[in-house]
């Protein structure tokens, strides 16, 4: 056997050998020389696969590098429309030529909604404002009514009716307090009404620094009660009373425009616009910049005096509150229909509702006056003639016709109102002033024991 042919075998079975190995089978050239060189020819199969293996790894970060390159530039691309888009939608806002037509169709171009962002918007602000207003209308209301006025002139069965309170009236000593409370609707918040009377006239006039102050003064209203059976006393109950109110109210608006600016001068343009800009009088006026009313009780007793006293009172009285810018109203616990109309006053000041402003300003009838509805050419001029302001005119001509007796100052002693009996209290109270007696006497017999000594030392 050659040499050749014992190379060959040697070479197919190395072939199996690789063969089994998963390769496939090698082609070997015939001209190699030896067993060492097919061996080496396995060698070069493992080192193409590793080639082949990096080249598929360098293609495959290859491609991911260019998918990365191709996101970015998409993304540049579309950072690039938007300046674009955002440029154009300056440009079709500011351009005042165009129709609203021309202007949606701009917009829906540069692919921004511009007309429906607009409308979105104004209906979002129009719910939140409903949901203000609905919440501000669900509020509980809180109010202040203050009843002023001269000893018995029906200011606490004033009260009484308007709460609907059947009880027996009493006459109040100092500074009396109570509520009420009403629901509106089906709301379970109910409004509540902070009442005060002010007793005895003029007297304890130094206690309205107790209702009237800044907390309430936006939400307060005062209402002065006048005995129309008593022109004797009209004049001075309103002069007095009014001055007071008008010195209070001044002192506590004052403090108010420090704190709160916007609330004083909001209470003055309110009360100014029920006269409005063109009324003929607002310059000769001195307006109260809170809600008065002068209320004229007893009317039933007024209602049959003589025609001319009962014309001069009520032309007094016009002028009074259309000068203060106050309501008039006459009433009677004894006529339903004034009844009505005075809870109707007051409900509608202590809880907003509704007011019948009919104006009723015949002598002969009771009258009722809304602030701004009256003027001095109907109320007519006083007979004077003088050049001084009107309303000492009214009040010289009143006085004339109605002198007024004088209000007594000091208040009355409640310890001694049999209504207001403590025995307990009573009975130290009386050892006490008892004792306070002796310790007097016991002084004035020590004063005059010293003086007798005095004398006697002057002598010799």
């Amino acid at each position: 056997m050659s040499v050749s042919s014992l190379s060959k075998k040697s070479i197919s079975k190395k072939s199996e050998v690789f063969d089994d190995g998963g390769f496939a089978n090698p082609i070997v050239d015939s001209n190699t020389a030896g067993g060492d060189d097919a061996l080496g020819g396995g060698h070069n199969l493992e080192a193409e696969k590793r080639k082949n293996s990096e080249i598929s790894i360098k293609s495959n970060q290859s491609r991911k590098a260019d998918q990365v390159k191709k996101s970015e530039s998409r993304r540049s691309n579309k950072k690039s429309l938007s300046s674009k888009r955002s440029e154009q939608s300056k440009v079709l806002k500011g351009s005042t030529g165009n129709s609203q037509k021309d202007d949606k169709k701009a917009s829906r171009v540069s692919g921004i909604p511009i007309w429906d962002l607009c409308i979105n918007s104004a209906k979002r602000l129009e719910s939140s404002t409903e949901v203000k207003k609905e919440e501000i209308s669900n509020a509980s209301l809180e109010t202040t009514l203050l009843f002023v006025g001269a000893k018995s002139s029906g200011k606490t069965s004033l009260i009484l009716r308007f709460l609907e309170r059947d009880e027996v009236p009493k006459p109040t000593t100092a500074l009396d307090y109570t509520f009420g409370r009403r629901s509106r609707d089906a709301n379970i918040n109910k409004d509540i009404v902070h009442v005060w009377e002010l007793g005895g006239g003029m007297a304890l006039s130094n206690l309205l620094e107790v209702p009237v102050h800044a907390n309430c003064i936006k939400t307060l209203s005062v209402l002065v009660v006048v005995d129309l059976s008593k022109p004797e006393s009209i004049w001075a109950t309103l002069e007095s009373l009014i001055m007071v109110i008008q010195c209070r109210v001044k002192d506590v608006l004052a403090d108010l425009a420090k704190k709160d600016p916007g609330a004083a001068t909001m209470l003055k343009e309110a009360k100014l616009a029920q006269y409005g800009n063109n009324h003929p009088d607002l310059k000769n006026l001195d307006i109260i910049p809170i809600p008065m009313v002068i209320m004229g009780t007893k009317y039933d007793e007024f209602e049959n005096r003589d025609s001319g006293h009962r014309k001069l009172i009520c032309r007094t009285l016009r002028y009074v509150a259309h000068h203060y810018g106050a309501y008039l109203c006459f009433y009677s616990a004894k006529n339903e229909a004034l009844v009505a109309r005075g809870r109707n006053l007051m409900n509608n000041l202590a809880f907003k509702s509704e007011i019948n402003t009919s104006t009723v300003t015949d002598p002969a009838r009771p009258l009722f006056v809304v602030p701004g509805m009256d003027d001095i050419t109907q109320i007519g001029q006083v007979s004077d003639g003088s050049s001084r302001p009107l309303l000492s005119q009214w009040k010289q001509q009143f006085l004339t016709n109605f002198p007024q007796e004088k209000e007594a100052t000091k208040p009355d002693d409640p310890s001694v109102d049999p209504k207001f009996n403590e025995p307990t209290v009573d009975s130290a109270r009386k050892a006490k002033d008892e004792e306070l007696q002796q310790f007097i006497k016991q002084q004035e017999r020590l004063a005059r024991d010293e003086a007798r000594q005095r004398r006697i030392k002057g002598v010799s």
